[in-house]
């Protein structure tokens, strides 16, 4: 496991868009959270102090007790007199300190990226340009503490780069911060077109934005002025030098040079957990896959599936969208379904995907199911349940489905992409060896022919299909024994350059 040598402590303060349970759409939000609490547990690492700092959107729960709230003073180029105040609410979160920004003007809406009949709201810029200067004042006063890292993450939270080194640089406490941006996902980029650039307090030609610029690409700030950045795969960092990975950024992360690297995402190994998950029908693990059979049963009644039909179940969960590769999976169907299969589906999202999901599971409800939207509980059921989970995404990453179906007993189907090349071995090219199956191109027949060639590992069963199970429940991917210490001393290598 790598070990961290820095000194501590340190005090990191996030600022990312999501935070699981507070508020997510995706990855984003369980990776914030779960990283959050690893780096307490890392050995010889963060003894000292994290937080995240979250917009308080209108979803977001506030505990009735508190650790207390205080007003800041921010510059707001939509105010009258240039400035507004706001409330930042502390909450003790898990291992970490959740900071809540709360402006209702910005934040108490229907959505929070954008209204729920789709598209972005138009002063996004404003609203997450405010949320990060928030941060930053409050940690500008809060000098008994200094902040030794800002951690970033996507396009979110590239004002704070932009606004600590245009107005902040010689802040006494922020000037020595070292910033770290984590990518998520190159495909959202923040774009604040020319005339929208006054959101974010700026003008062609004052010096952060050029006078004949078209507007400003907040992620591409966010990496440019970060000391380090990470994607969260090796795999996924290789892809985004190349101009097809990218997404228009390879030029500015390749000149990060070194300072550029893939950490692999972690799974929180309590939260996800066979042996002691209680939305389960009954729980297993490794060395008694019995419960995995009931758990099976009981997806397959509440599906309205036949329970006696030992036909493969494939399960898929994600935010609709064509990154994911829904679209192949809808085109697989039919001769997935005529091989045996069947097929549960559950998200949101695209409204065109979801009508052909919709239309597809109503033409042959009792071996096609969609569940058209997000549920907690019944994603567990659909984890334990399934024979096999999917993930024929275009570009991925990270992902963490793979993973969590992994230490559920429930090989992947993935495309051989980004993280999830890093994190499923293939059986049909490392036979004895692999831990799920994968393909290449990102078409409905390469995503059939391997369903169709696990089915049939399942099918024959025996000693193969047990160790492909076992070896896969054994992989580790907890946080704190693998990517946290990874993030600990990326921290640390920030803050030598940052001092340098």
């Amino acid at each position: 496991m790598p070990r961290y040598d820095g000194p501590m402590p340190l005090r990191v303060a996030m600022i990312a868009a999501e935070c699981e349970p507070w508020a997510k759409t995706g990855g984003l939000g369980d990776v914030v959270d779960a990283l959050a609490r690893a780096l307490g547990h890392v050995p010889d690492a963060l003894d000292g102090e994290v937080e995240v700092f979250l917009p308080r959107y209108r979803s977001v729960p506030v505990p009735a007790a508190t650790m207390g709230s205080r007003r800041v003073r921010v510059p707001d180029p939509r105010a009258q007199d240039g400035a507004t105040e706001l409330t930042i609410v502390d909450v003790a979160a898990d291992g970490y300190r959740l900071r809540l920004v709360d402006h209702p003007p910005a934040f108490d809406r229907d959505g929070m990226y954008g209204p729920p009949s789709g598209g972005d709201f138009s002063d996004n810029a404003w609203r997450y340009g405010l949320f990060c200067r928030a941060a930053l004042e409050t940690l500008r006063t809060e000098p008994e503490r200094p902040v030794d890292i800002l951690h970033l993450h996507d396009w979110h939270s590239g004002p704070a780069a932009i606004q600590r080194d245009a107005w902040l640089a010689d802040d006494p406490v922020l000037g020595r911060a070292a910033i770290a941006i984590t990518l998520h996902n190159l495909a959202y980029h923040g774009w604040t077109a020319r005339d929208d650039l006054r959101q974010l307090g700026l003008v062609p030609g004052g010096g952060v934005v050029a006078a004949d610029a078209d507007g400003i690409d907040l992620l591409r700030e966010g990496i440019v002025r970060a000391d380090v950045a990470n994607t969260v795969s090796p795999g996924f960092a290789r892809e985004a030098l190349t101009p097809e990975g990218g997404f228009g950024l390879a030029d500015a992360l390749a000149a990060k040079g070194d300072r550029f690297v893939g950490i692999l995402n972690g799974l929180d190994t309590v939260v996800w957990d066979p042996a002691t998950d209680d939305d389960l029908a009954a729980t297993f693990s490794a060395d008694d896959l019995g419960g995995k059979v009931a758990c099976r049963a009981d997806l397959l009644v509440r599906l309205g599936f036949d329970p006696a039909d030992d036909g493969a179940v494939l399960g898929m969960i994600g935010r609709l969208d064509p990154q994911k590769g829904f679209d192949l999976l809808h085109d697989a169907a039919p001769r997935l379904v005529a091989a045996g299969a069947r097929i549960v589906v559950q998200g949101s999202g695209d409204p065109v995907l979801a009508a052909g999901l919709r239309a597809m599971a109503a033409a042959d409800p009792t071996r096609v199911a969609f569940i058209e939207r997000f549920d907690r509980t019944m994603a567990r059921r659909i984890y334990a349940g399934a024979d096999f989970f999917l993930m024929p995404s275009r570009f991925e990453p990270c992902g963490t489905g793979q993973m969590i179906s992994l230490r559920y007993g429930t090989p992947p189907i993935v495309r051989r992409t980004g993280g999830l090349a890093d994190s499923v071995i293939d059986e049909r090219t490392r036979p004895g060896q692999g831990t799920g199956f994968s393909f290449e191109a990102a078409t409905a027949a390469a995503l059939a022919g391997a369903c169709e060639a696990a089915m049939a590992m399942r099918l024959a069963g025996g000693e193969p299909w047990a160790a492909l199970v076992a070896r896969g429940m054994a992989v580790d991917f907890d946080w704190a024994r693998g990517s946290a210490p990874r993030y600990a001393a990326l921290y640390e290598r920030a803050l030598k350059i940052r001092r340098a």
